[in-house]
Order: C-alpha cells, then structure tokens, then sequence
C-alpha cells in the first residue's frame, strides 16, 4: 500500500503560479512512476505531468513549458510547478503513483482554480 498526502492549491489569478506537492508513504520502495492528473467538471481526468524513477518525464501537451514535474526519491515527494497558469487549467489535481505490478494508488486531490 502506498499513501499519497497533496498540498498546495489555491485560487490564482491568470499569468500566476502554484507549486503542489505529494508527499508518499507505505510501500514506497515499489513505486515505479509518479504523477499529477487533473479532472475538471465535466471532463474525464487526464495526465497531466509524470516521472519515472530513472527520470524521464512526460507532460500533457498543453502544459509544456508552463508546468514542471520533479521528484525528490530521498524525500518520497513528487512537486508540481505551475506557471502561466490559465483559466483552463481549473481542475482538481491528483496525485497518482503506480507500484510494481501496475497498481495505481491516487491522493485526495486538490483544488486548483485560476480566475480574476
């Protein structure tokens, strides 16, 4: 089992910033991938940034160059950094690890909103 704790939401203005964090626990030696979905009402939830233990990372289209992913393996946390950030990226934003096996565990999301 891996438990996974979000932090960092808010409300932003257009143009502003966030920096969300996922802090994991449990199982956390098995844990292959790490990442940030988001779900917007009315939307499906979609990938927005991962990491891969060796590094690799992978980011939603709409998202490149404004969001950055980094991953801390000695501090078991996974951050976010949003810049730029657009009435469009309103959403509820989870954060998401896949262990060995391909289980997916998911925090308890949360709030972004980027309004004036």
């Amino acid at each position: 089992q891996v438990q996974l704790v979000e932090s960092g939401g808010g409300l932003v203005q257009p143009g502003g910033s966030l920096r969300l964090s996922c802090a994991a626990s449990g199982s956390i030696v098995s844990i292959n991938v790490m990442g940030w979905y988001r779900q917007a009402p009315g939307k499906r939830r979609e990938l927005v940034a991962a990491v891969l233990s060796g590094g690799n990372t992978n980011y939603l289209n709409s998202v490149k160059g404004r969001f950055t992913i980094s991953r801390d393996n000695a501090k078991n946390t996974v951050n976010l950094q949003m810049n730029s950030l657009k009435p469009e990226d309103t959403a509820v934003y989870y954060c998401n690890a896949v262990v060995t096996g391909g289980v997916r565990f998911w925090g308890q999301g949360t709030q972004v909103t980027v309004s004036s």
